[in-house]
């Protein structure tokens, strides 16, 4: 069997494309699932802009989360192939996603670095991609496709614990230390034996299957596997973590498990989950062309619109720190007004600048104004900016003192939840932390009116933008007086 090198090139950048603002149908399901039993309402109005914001995404074929992912491909090569290349099938590949990214209809964030000890350049076309390699008979080339975000990629957890160890405890104990930066509800992964790279390979690798575990439920005669999957289930969910960390019923839509054989003296023990922008596609390649991708059935969204009666309207450009401190945890906003945006590296020049006595670059005016941590993906036709939703805040806890003290931000705006350190430096300053919706980037992308870069233009999407928001839907996490959402519902 033929496979020629463009077939597998349009195969892999039509797959990224395709991934990147299409939920798979099982997902969809789940997500609806848990929608309709969750009563917890600020949970529920979670999920809600997850499944609208995907719907949202699908329809107007923009990414359903601003970070794109970094790329992990799953390839078994057919012994028998015949390759028509000039390219190894890593280049292929790597071709693929460059494609894929720097389409001009849809361009992805870039968000890989190369030197990552050092320089940390951006390659600018998210190459290159991890890629898994099997060789396998036959003559077929079988894909699976992912790009995976990196709030739910840092969350990554593995131990090796003694033969006898209680895989169970291990994973009920770790879970609530992953905070909610991995945007729940999500899937589990968990890879046990063999060795390190063995374990953390098969919990990778199970976040590809379909989510099955209603199905398992219902059967007569489960495994000893698929009944460990339905324990870790309930008792994830048990915990009370719920979406985005809001408390709930549904922290985790699937556990799936992968093991294998191991050495005698040891139990390596490997845990990633899948976000709420859960992304992926499997599909094969018979040398008869370009791979055909399925067809999406738009029928199977509920059909939802947000409801906004409950929320409070808030001016960003009239608001003082007294009207604030009649917010509380767990309180919906709508914003509307001037928010300026930052992310890591620009946190860290303005590190630098404020240090050597620069003060802030020309045109960047924090008073009063709250930052939102967001890297937007860049716009296309008539948009204002392409999806926009929050980064992880933990990230920016390091330099949250420096930005109270020393801009007078009035709060600051991301997902997840903040330490235990700035958390107080929070109630020192009176100051707030709110949350906006991991996995609702495109639908957050809609409220953004007006944006323009103010400053670090040439660091892509860290730049630092000002933003002209209207009715951005938000969440009080941190209020004023030190409350913080996240330590009653992770602990």
């Amino acid at each position: 069997m033929n496979i020629q090198q463009n077939h597998v090139i349009k195969s892999v950048a039509n797959a990224l494309q395709y991934i990147s603002y299409y939920h798979s149908p099982d997902f969809i399901q789940a997500m609806a699932s848990a929608y309709e039993k969750e009563t917890h309402q600020t949970a529920k109005n979670a999920i809600a802009q997850i499944l609208i914001n995907s719907k949202m995404a699908a329809i107007g074929q923009r990414p359903m989360c601003q970070d794109t992912g970094i790329v992990n491909v799953f390839v078994e090569v057919g012994m028998d192939i015949v390759w028509v290349a000039d390219l190894s099938l890593e280049d292929m590949i790597n071709e693929g996603v460059r494609q894929a990214y720097t389409k001009a209809e849809n361009p992805l964030r870039a968000s890989i670095v190369k030197d990552p000890l050092f320089s940390r350049v951006n390659t600018k076309d998210n190459t290159p991609a991890v890629i898994h390699t099997r060789v396998v008979k036959g003559n077929r080339l079988n894909f699976i496709v992912a790009a995976k975000g990196c709030g739910s990629e840092n969350k990554a957890k593995f131990t090796i614990l003694q033969p006898d160890s209680n895989v169970v405890d291990w994973i009920i104990k770790t879970i609530p230390t992953m905070g909610a930066g991995w945007c729940p509800p999500g899937i589990i992964g968990i890879g046990v034996g063999g060795t390190a790279e063995k374990a953390m390979l098969m919990a990778k690798e199970s976040l590809m299957d379909p989510i099955d575990i209603q199905d398992i439920a219902q059967k007569i005669n489960p495994s000893n596997l698929e009944k460990l999957r339905l324990k870790l289930m309930e008792k994830i969910n048990n915990l009370g973590i719920g979406a985005q960390g809001l408390g709930g019923l549904t922290t985790v839509l699937d556990v799936k498990i992968k093991d294998y054989p191991t050495h005698a003296a040891s139990q390596a023990v490997a845990m990633i989950p899948n976000c709420a922008a859960t992304r992926h596609l499997h599909f094969s390649m018979d040398g008869s062309g370009v791979a055909t991708l399925p067809e999406v059935d738009m029928s199977i969204y509920p059909e939802l619109e947000m409801d906004y009666s409950k929320y409070k309207k808030v001016d960003l450009d009239t608001l003082t720190r007294q009207q604030m401190t009649q917010w509380n945890i767990g309180d919906t906003l709508l914003l509307t007004g001037t928010l300026i945006t930052g992310r890591d590296a620009a946190h860290n020049r303005l590190k630098q600048m404020l240090g050597n006595g620069e003060g802030l670059p020309e045109g960047v005016d924090f008073k009063n104004k709250f930052i939102y941590y967001v890297g937007p993906v860049d716009a296309v036709g008539d948009e204002v900016i392409g999806p926009a939703g929050p980064t992880t805040a933990t990230r920016m806890d390091k330099f949250t003192d420096m930005m109270l003290e020393e801009t007078d931000i009035l709060g600051m705006i991301g997902k997840a939840e903040r330490g235990t350190a700035t958390t107080q430096s929070i109630k020192k300053h009176q100051a707030s932390y709110l949350i906006a919706v991991g996995g609702a980037a495109y639908l957050i992308s809609k409220s953004i009116k007006k944006a323009k870069k103010i400053a670090f233009v040439e660091m892509g999407m860290e730049a630092i933008y000002e933003f002209e928001v209207k009715d951005m839907p938000v969440t009080v996490a941190v209020d004023t007086q030190g409350a913080n959402i996240h330590v009653q519902n992770l602990g």
